[in-house]
């Protein structure tokens, strides 16, 4: 997003709604570049995945997503994801038992690593856990390491 609205809840807001850079006016030619080739590693590293990676499905008793079709289903019953809920989640249901700090997760699904947007994770985490789990008191998906971050449960 190019924008003149420069208080953070714009752009939080328009991040959480799949934006994925925000940047306002005035900015320099040099950001705009350093920003638009962020985004196109992003893409390439995305591409990679996509083409490297033999497994296009993922399975977790319960839980099924189809990476190629960015499909998920919970106990047989298909949910929509966000953009940004689907790259988290299969982020996370990618590497089980690995924790992502906050920063991480910015950096790997957003792309840049900017303090002050770990709203942005918060959100989108809460909004993921209440889609796919069946007990938010009791998560069995996705895992809160105290202090640190997140992560996706080891079978």
């Amino acid at each position: 997003m190019v924008t003149s609205k420069s208080e953070e809840v714009d752009k939080i807001i328009g991040l959480e709604v799949g934006a994925d850079d925000y940047i306002t006016k005035p900015f320099s030619i040099r950001e705009l570049i350093a920003r638009v080739k962020a985004i196109l590693r992003r893409a390439e590293l995305t591409q990679q995945v996509k083409t490297s990676d033999v497994n296009q499905e993922i399975k977790c008793e319960g839980l099924y997503i189809n990476v190629t079709l960015r499909n998920v289903e919970v106990y047989g019953k298909r949910i929509e994801l966000s953009p940004k809920e689907f790259d988290l989640l299969v982020l996370f249901a990618s590497n089980p038992g690995r924790t992502y700090t906050r920063t991480q997760l910015l950096d790997q699904v957003w792309g840049y690593q900017f303090e002050g947007y770990e709203h942005t994770v918060n959100s989108h985490i809460n909004r993921l856990r209440t889609k796919i789990e069946q007990n938010l008191n009791e998560p069995q998906f996705l895992l809160t390491t105290w202090g640190v971050g997140y992560r996706f449960r080891q079978s």
